[in-house]
């Protein structure tokens, strides 16, 4: 990138210039000091600055004389002038502006508000600058968009192209390159120093940088071929006199790129953002031309077609006019066209069905107003070896904008003269009504299909037509086993079947049989004998009897679930009994209790007031020894049935019966 130009500061007072030098050089800005005004001019005479900051008050040549020099010189006319002035009148402001002055600082000054001002006017100057150029580059494209409009002649457009971004350029030569989809092989078609030069071949393995703009799509600069490694492959073959800065632009048409503009200068040359704009820019313009050109040289091709087109028509409109009569009276649309679908003839009904006049199908192609390319194509191909479909639909739009439906039956007319006539009817609301019945039976089909209940349809013949994916898993039969070959009685009961044949058998006018939630079995895998709920009823079509449709549901689970419920309910049972016999035995150790506490009290005390020698005392001993063991079993029983027991006389363990009756849970202790 070039550097900026410096700032031109003139003042004679060196410590104004030392100041506005350390001010500019801190803020980044390049400046030269100019301490007076001849050696200001001196060097003005040599160079342009970015602008230009001038003391006014200097001995002769002063600011104003300066001033007015560089506003007097085309070169420097209009850089930017900032003049520094200790005057404080108006008038000497004035005068500075009318001089040409940009804008005007006071000494003293602050550094700061110094450089503001000169960043203002060095802002205000690149916007002009940008401006210009836009201006230029678009006056550019105005000329080349003018030429290339204006101009069909292909040699013309390229030539044009490439002469005029080389000279914006400023580059030596200019080419277009344009490459193939497929293949090695590019062809020059046009260059800059050349006009005579027209597709020249060339080999495009040489020219790695045409391979990588094709590639990327996107503009591509060496500065220099020398040094960049994309040309390592092909240095050494590449002349002496090889171009040292080249630059790249890729040609896109529709997503494609057709091929590039390619910029090249024998000697280093800078080729910056804005030559790549502007080639960039050419380079679209010149896509479209080249397209247009095509497009021009197809409508005249297509106008040497119709016209011939138009003869041969006019000829067989005349052999035409004798069916005309019988033809404009048919109740179906007649359209005649011939192998171009070009319409020659239509008849009254045509023109009723399409909404156009005799005229507007006589201008019209058929294959522009029907909707199907790719089918009308398939069509053109058949009848072009004779063979002539019948019944096609097709969706052709009206006048109106109304798209409608015909069935068309194509015939052979004038076979010599390649004419094809169309006769069709308007089925659009037919095809609509199909579609509808067709989403019902989709729709329908979808709720059979995923409904928890068993659904078989027989016919009147007993042969299974509907079997869905419940019924699957009830019979352990897929559909495709039993649709169109089972019959009923190969799916239920004899009496079942029995029922749905005299079902199937009577007439609409008699009270037709239902079954309704009945109890019964289907013939599963392997003939098991599966429970179902069954219901059924008639199907009718125009008051007869076509079939049945059976719904049951598969009751295995159901069985299962009660079986399962009545053995719950009797260990229930058997539970409850247990629990009523605990509480027996609990009854009767409680009972026993309280006799038992008697009875080993008595004893205890006979045996202290009896001579343990004596028969009365062992009678006591045995009378203690026998409630004790009576008290173990009490306790025995107490611990099954939950009742507490508690230290009596001894070791003994008899119910605790306080503890028993008490509502408190009982305790870890049984």
């Amino acid at each position: 990138m070039t550097p900026p130009a410096p700032v031109l500061v003139v003042d004679d007072d060196a410590v104004s210039r030392h100041v506005i030098d350390q001010a500019l050089r801190a803020a980044d800005i390049p400046c030269v000091l100019a301490s007076n005004g001849a050696e200001a001019l001196d060097w003005l005479s040599r160079e342009t600055p970015s602008l230009l900051l001038l003391d006014l008050v200097m001995p002769p040549p002063d600011g104003y004389a300066v001033l007015r020099a560089a506003r007097a010189n085309p070169a420097i006319s209009d850089v930017p002038v900032v003049v520094l002035t200790a005057l404080d009148s108006d008038a000497e402001v004035a005068r500075a502006f009318d001089a040409g002055a940009d804008d005007f600082v006071r000494k003293p000054f602050r550094p700061g508000e110094l450089v503001a001002r000169i960043r203002g006017q060095l802002r205000l100057r690149s916007y002009i600058e940008e401006l210009a150029r836009k201006e230029h580059d678009a006056q550019v494209v105005l000329e080349l968009t003018q030429t290339l409009a204006s101009s069909l002649d292909l040699r013309d457009i390229l030539f044009t192209v490439v002469r005029r971004i080389a000279e914006v350029a400023r580059v030596d030569r200019c080419s277009i390159v344009l490459v193939p989809d497929v293949g090695s092989v590019g062809q020059v078609a046009a260059t800059s120093d050349d006009q005579q030069l027209d597709d020249l071949s060339i080999d495009l393995d040489k020219y790695p940088e045409i391979r990588e703009v094709v590639a990327s799509r996107k503009p591509l600069v060496i500065q220099n071929t020398r040094t960049h490694e994309l040309l390592d492959v092909v240095r050494k073959d590449l002349p002496a006199d090889a171009p040292v800065s080249v630059a790249l632009v890729p040609i896109i048409h529709e997503e494609r790129t057709t091929g590039v503009l390619f910029l090249r200068a024998r000697h280093p040359t800078v080729i910056g953002d804005h030559e790549l704009s502007i080639a960039a820019t050419i380079a679209n313009a010149t896509a479209i031309a080249l397209r247009n050109a095509r497009v021009v040289k197809r409508l005249r091709d297509r106008t040497e077609r119709v016209n011939f087109a138009r003869f041969k028509a006019e000829r067989r409109l005349r052999l035409l006019k004798r069916y005309a009569a019988f033809f404009e009276s048919g109740a179906d649309g007649i359209i005649v066209t011939d192998a171009d679908w070009q319409i020659l003839f239509s008849n009254a009904k045509a023109r009723a069905i399409t909404g156009y006049s005799d005229q507007e199908l006589r201008t019209h192609r058929f294959d522009e107003i029907a909707d199907d390319p790719a089918r009308l194509q398939a069509i053109a191909d058949g009848l072009a070896k004779g063979t002539f479909p019948q019944n096609v639909d097709l969706s052709v739009m009206r006048a109106d904008g109304m798209a409608v439906v015909l069935s068309i039956n194509f015939n052979s007319v004038l076979r010599d003269d390649s004419a094809t006539l169309l006769s069709f009817r308007d089925v659009t609301r037919e095809r609509q009504v199909e579609s509808e019945l067709k989403r019902t039976k989709e729709f329908l089909e979808s709720v059979i299909s995923s409904s928890a209940n068993a659904i078989v349809s027989i016919d009147r013949g007993g042969v299974v037509r509907l079997f869905n994916r419940a019924a699957e898993r009830c019979f352990g039969r897929s559909a495709a086993q039993v649709i169109g070959t089972a019959r009923a009685v190969q799916l239920f009961p004899d009496s079942i079947a029995a029922e749905l044949a005299t079902m199937l058998r009577t007439p609409a006018s008699a009270a037709h049989h239902r079954i309704d939630d009945h109890a019964t079995h289907v013939l599963g895998t392997n003939q098991d004998m599966v429970p179902v709920s069954l219901s059924a009823a008639q199907i009718f079509d125009g008051g007869e009897p076509v079939g049945a449709v059976v719904i049951f549901t598969d009751q295995r689970d159901k069985v299962r679930m009660e079986a399962r419920l009545a053995a719950a309910q009797e260990e229930l049972q058997t539970r409850e009994r247990q629990a009523i016999i605990a509480e027996l035995a609990g009854a009767a150790a409680h009972e026993l209790n309280q006799p038992l506490t008697s009875v080993m009290g008595y004893a205890e005390l006979l045996k202290r007031k009896l001579d343990p020698q004596t028969q009365a005392y062992g009678a006591a001993e045995v009378i203690m020894n026998e409630a004790e063991r009576m008290a173990e079993i009490v306790r025995k029983i107490g611990k099954i049935t939950r009742y507490e027991t508690k230290s009596y006389v001894g070791a003994a363990k008899i119910l605790d019966l306080d503890r028993s009756s008490d509502d408190r849970p009982p305790t870890g202790r049984r």
